[in-house]
């Protein structure tokens, strides 16, 4: 019994780490429901001619869905190499592969100005460290789409109050 509770405390702490690791560069894992994937979508109202980034992509669904409904080419940046694992292999499967590319790495440090959307479900204070790189990096027009966590400071173009989803405009 006792080496049972230890390999049951052992799994239960191996899986908070996995999961919230990434909180020491922005988020940790806490993927979007669907429905607010297509309500971020719709806000930014995403057509064919755009390229949306996913900035954490995690399992890859805010992609797929960008691709598969909407038409759009869509990048995604993740971190935890397992997690880039499960959204290739997801953006494998979903047949979206010609239009969803995954890279692995620190969104930080990678190049992000060919989007003309971004969404975002980070945490607050890394979207508030995001904000220089975002007017560096992004072309006017470009729509950002922050799911739960607002900019401070900075001045909405729309929101969805009700579902926690903010869209600005660079």
């Amino acid at each position: 019994m006792i080496q049972f509770l230890i390999i049951l405390v052992v799994v239960f702490v191996i899986y908070v780490l996995w999961k919230y690791w990434a909180l020491s560069v922005g988020a940790g894992y806490d993927p979007a429901p669907m429905d607010k994937v297509h309500k971020m979508l719709e806000l930014a109202r995403v057509t064919s001619d755009d390229t949306v980034f996913d900035l954490g992509c995690g399992d890859g669904r805010v992609l797929i869905t960008a691709a598969k409904i909407y038409g759009a080419h869509a990048v995604g940046i993740e971190i935890d190499p397992l997690r880039f694992l499960f959204a290739w292999l997801m953006v494998l499967a979903s047949g979206q592969s010609r239009r969803v590319k995954i890279m692995f790495g620190n969104f930080f440090t990678k190049e992000i100005g060919g989007a003309t959307v971004i969404v975002l479900f980070l945490y607050g204070p890394t979207n508030n460290r995001l904000k220089e790189k975002l007017r560096r990096e992004l072309r006017p027009g470009t729509r950002i789409v922050s799911y739960v966590w607002e900019f401070e400071g900075w001045q909405m173009a729309d929101s969805l109050p009700e579902d926690t989803i903010y869209m600005y405009v660079i």
